[in-house]
């Protein structure tokens, strides 16, 4: 039973819900917060390895930071702590851009420059990318290869949200992999409760925010019951109660941004508390336990 832990760490002013209203151009006019809940997240980890251990139970909690590269490039120290205190650095892009909105060249710049200036800043390989909102296609994967990363984590199977992209071709693999045709690059999909032919969005992020915690439990251990491992997702904007309100959004765009930011960072430490007995592994390491992926990070 096997958990994998990722965070897309990006600042509450880049979300897409407040794209209508924050334009790119206006980003670096405010305030920064990612950091600060970041460190909050990071904290919780440990806080929970050092319950872990007192238990006796094993003592090990890593997860994956998907970290944008614009914020990379102001908080490197940030990137650095992530590194030190033993997660992955994996990238979320440069931008935060929807790459089905965009032309391959523009995608391509995005890969290459989030990945180098991450291995830069860490002094470790990424190797592995997630699209922002999990918008990703078979040509967008044949680009993230060519950048030299040896998995993706973003597809999303709920096919209800508009932005979600769709993979075809995927071979499935036992668990929360998926091999894209016959490349050695994998995709670690985003874990979701299948109930009968009808896939729920059971991954994180506003679903977790939205979900009283006994049904989103009851569903997760459904998951790793029929699956063997579970892939969670969130990011740290989620469990920061006093950002900004921003005016001009639409109901929905309001509600899915703003609900629950105040109850989410404790039903993750319920949530993490829960899983004491579970093993907790990065997206890389996930790859290597399965026997797919060498150990050459450096």
């Amino acid at each position: 039973m096997t958990i994998i832990l990722t965070f897309d760490i990006e600042d509450w002013f880049q979300v897409e819900n407040l794209r209508p209203v924050i334009a790119r151009s206006d980003w670096p006019f405010y305030q920064l917060r990612v950091e600060e809940h970041t460190y909050r997240v990071l904290d919780l980890l440990d806080s929970i390895f050092v319950m872990y251990r007192s238990a006796g139970v094993h003592p090990k909690i890593k997860a994956t930071f998907f970290v944008l590269g614009w914020i990379a490039e102001r908080l490197p120290g940030l990137v650095r702590e992530i590194h030190q205190r033993g997660h992955e650095v994996a990238s979320h892009g440069f931008d935060h851009i929807l790459n089905l909105d965009f032309a391959l060249d523009v995608v391509r710049q995005d890969l290459d420059r989030s990945k180098k200036l991450l291995e830069d800043i860490s002094g470790s390989s990424v190797v592995g990318y997630r699209s922002p909102n999990f918008s990703v296609s078979n040509q967008i994967l044949e680009e993230i290869q060519r950048n030299g990363y040896l998995y993706d984590s973003s597809y999303n199977s709920f096919a209800v949200h508009g932005r979600y992209g769709k993979i075809n071709g995927l071979t499935d693999i036992p668990g929360s992999i998926s091999k894209i045709d016959q490349n050695h690059m994998y995709e670690l999909l985003i874990s979701n409760l299948l109930l009968g032919k009808k896939v729920l969005p059971w991954g994180g992020g506003g679903y977790f925010r939205i979900m009283p915690f006994t049904l989103f439990w009851l569903g997760v251990k459904k998951i790793l019951r029929d699956q063997g491992s579970y892939l969670f997702y969130m990011h740290p904007w989620e469990i920061d109660a006093d950002q900004p309100r921003i005016s001009g959004l639409t109901w929905k765009h309001r509600f899915r941004h703003y609900i629950n930011l105040d109850s989410t960072y404790g039903k993750l430490s319920r949530l993490l508390k829960k899983l004491q007995d579970h093993n907790f592994l990065t997206c890389y390491e996930y790859l290597q336990e399965c026997g797919l992926l060498e150990n050459n990070l450096r």
